[in-house]
């Protein structure tokens, strides 16, 4: 992999859109590599997630960031929303800008839409970069995380509620202290992250009411046998940590990497490191080609 000088700053192209499954998809192009890069995010999410990050990655690979349907300048179709409609807009993406085979990054839903296109559309992926994507479906029934996950149930509900009365703000704060960051974390998020979660709010019921939400069959996770990263912070809740864990058992090419003091954006609270784990494992790869 060719990589320019880290002063050299990566050209990034303005917003552009792209009519693709049906649906008008917001996107930027940062670098000039060869190698391709598709970033997905997660819930509440908007392609700025990424912005702390784009510039680091952009000195060696070509960095697509998208809103995915619904968000933000993307286009909101009416109806109910699934992963598996966000799965086919990534596909369609990747082929109506030309870029497959390409690698594929995701943050918690993100990474779950980037790990079902590996399933189902290996032919368009290079490799995975995950963090943290929300499988419950690996979840031991049994087991403490996946009784700690069910006892959420009520505190989802109430922010779904409060979606519903158009209290978007008090949902996403909620959502941060309660279920994604822990206690204060709201007031810890930059103020362009905490607004992009409040725009999107209105995305989350489609996610949460999804009629196959989470779930994968193993036997198709572990088919796969293209590169993956598996990324996860020490400050996760343990219900990722055991997630990420079964994915090891299944994915045994996967690198598995822990940031240190991170938690479930890294991305946004620890960019440089994220950076470098990334940078690290792609140029290994690409090498190795």
């Amino acid at each position: 992999m060719a990589a320019t000088s880290a002063t050299t700053t990566a050209h990034r192209g303005g917003t552009e859109f792209a009519d693709v499954n049906g649906v008008r998809l917001a996107y930027e192009v940062t670098g000039d590599s060869d190698v391709p890069l598709v970033a997905v995010h997660g819930a509440w999410g908007t392609l700025g997630n990424w912005d702390r990050v784009v510039s680091g990655l952009a000195r060696q690979v070509r960095v697509v960031a998208y809103d995915r349907r619904g968000h933000t300048s993307s286009e909101r179709p009416p109806g109910q929303d699934s992963y598996h409609q966000d799965v086919d807009d990534l596909a369609a993406l990747i082929e109506h800008l030309g870029l497959a085979p390409i690698w594929v990054m995701g943050l918690s839903s993100g990474a779950f839409i980037a790990l079902l296109l590996a399933t189902t559309r290996p032919e368009l992926v290079r490799g995975i970069i995950l963090h943290e994507p929300p499988v419950w479906s690996l979840l031991d029934a049994r087991g403490p995380e996946a009784e700690s996950l069910q006892a959420m149930a009520p505190t989802l509900a109430s922010i779904l509620d409060r979606i519903a009365a158009g209290d978007h703000a008090g949902a996403a704060e909620q959502f941060t202290d309660e279920v994604m960051l822990g206690p204060g974390g709201w007031a810890g998020l930059p103020h362009d992250v905490r607004e992009g979660m409040i725009t999107n709010a209105a995305t989350v019921p489609d996610e949460l009411t999804d009629p196959q939400p989470w779930s994968i069959d193993e036997h198709a996770i572990a088919g796969y046998r293209g590169p993956v990263l598996l990324t996860s912070g020490d400050h996760s809740p343990p219900v990722h940590t055991a997630v990420t864990q079964r994915l090891t058992e299944l994915l045994p090419q996967a690198e598995d990497v822990v940031c240190p003091g991170a938690g479930h954006i890294p991305h946004v609270t620890h960019p440089d490191e994220y950076v470098r784990h990334v940078l690290s494992f792609l140029s290994t790869r690409e090498h190795a080609e």
